[in-house]
């Protein structure tokens, strides 16, 4: 372990690509049946292994989860009005990321408190409520930013652009890069298979999925459509604290849907402590959230939705009616 972690880190970053034969059994010997089950969505078409830089990063909610690789630790980090950072920090090294940093200060102040330095910034899209914080953290910690690479000419300080179906190795820890445009054309989201979890910035949130800025309902179903075919324990970490207004929509025009009053009712309690509603998972998503329930005859009626309209056309009148609620 500590031969094969110091060989990554003695690698430039990206300094090798490897053809998907060779991944592919990477992933079986690291991952197992689960994981080349969750990533059958994406072999057909061939996956490039990049590797550079140390180890990377974690699962927690202002405190650790425990979860498949325990090595691993993620730390909300609140920025401006509700948005979301998310400190990474791998235990076996030492290494530390930063997700969407809006702006520097929370994040300085929390890697002070922790003694801690940063050596990745990993970006979803190019807003500056995700990317503000990014000049100056690099500029303060030498920082690699990482993002991908059709935002590369949008993301301030951009030092290594990946593209669709990448698989970014940080000293043995896999993370997919997987893009989902519709909120932006560039939007990309992080998938952690060692430890479950999912970062999707401004494409999925608990209860609701992003603005259509620069994208379709036909690119954002696709996008959804992909995250969804990951495995349903999956812990997913969005880009807002949206979930209180978007459990208020969801509820307007589902009701009798019982998954979503329970959970509405648990969003309702934490909020009223200041609690965060994030990590929610996929299977919660798939069960309450409107935006991955087009199917549903109770929201078709609600919104006059016709039978015969496609899930993408739902999708576009789901998203209108959130827009303007």
């Amino acid at each position: 372990m500590l031969s094969r972690a110091a060989s990554l880190m003695a690698s430039p970053p990206c300094s090798r690509v490897i053809k998907k034969p060779l991944i592919l059994k990477s992933m079986r010997s690291c991952f197992g049946k689960k994981f080349l089950c969750c990533l059958g969505a994406f072999v057909l078409r061939p996956i490039k292994l990049l590797r550079g830089g140390t180890q990377l990063l974690g699962v927690s909610r202002f405190c650790s989860i425990s979860n498949v690789d325990h090595s691993l630790h993620i730390k909300l980090v609140p920025c401006l009005r509700d948005n979301y950072a998310y400190l990474l920090h791998d235990m076996d090294t030492g290494t530390v990321g930063i997700i969407d940093p809006s702006e520097a200060v929370p994040v300085i102040d929390v890697l002070t408190q922790r003694n801690q330095n940063l050596t990745y910034i990993l970006n979803t899209h190019h807003h500056y409520d995700h990317t503000g914080g990014n000049m100056e953290l690099k500029e303060r910690y030498g920082a690699k930013v990482i993002a991908s690479g059709k935002d590369k000419d949008r993301i301030p300080g951009i030092d290594i652009a990946l593209d669709d179906g990448d698989t970014w190795m940080f000293a043995g820890h896999q993370v997919l890069v997987m893009e989902t445009p519709g909120h932006t054309k560039g939007h990309v989201s992080f998938y952690f298979p060692g430890c479950g979890a999912l970062f999707t910035g401004d494409t999925l949130f608990s209860l609701s999925c992003g603005k259509l800025f620069e994208g379709s309902p036909d690119q954002m179903l696709t996008s959804l459509q992909k995250l969804m075919s990951l495995p349903d324990d999956t812990n997913v970490y969005c880009g807002h604290e949206y979930t209180l207004s978007n459990a208020k929509f969801a509820l307007s025009i589902e009701p009798k849907n019982e998954h979503l009053v329970k959970y509405a009712t648990e969003v309702t309690q934490l909020r009223s402590k200041n609690h965060p509603t994030i990590p929610t998972t996929l299977k919660r998503e798939k069960l309450c959230n409107p935006f991955l329930r087009t199917h549903s005859e109770e929201i078709r009626r609600s919104l006059n939705i016709p039978v015969a309209a496609s899930d993408a056309e739902a999708l576009g009148i789901i998203r209108r009616a959130k827009d303007n609620f």
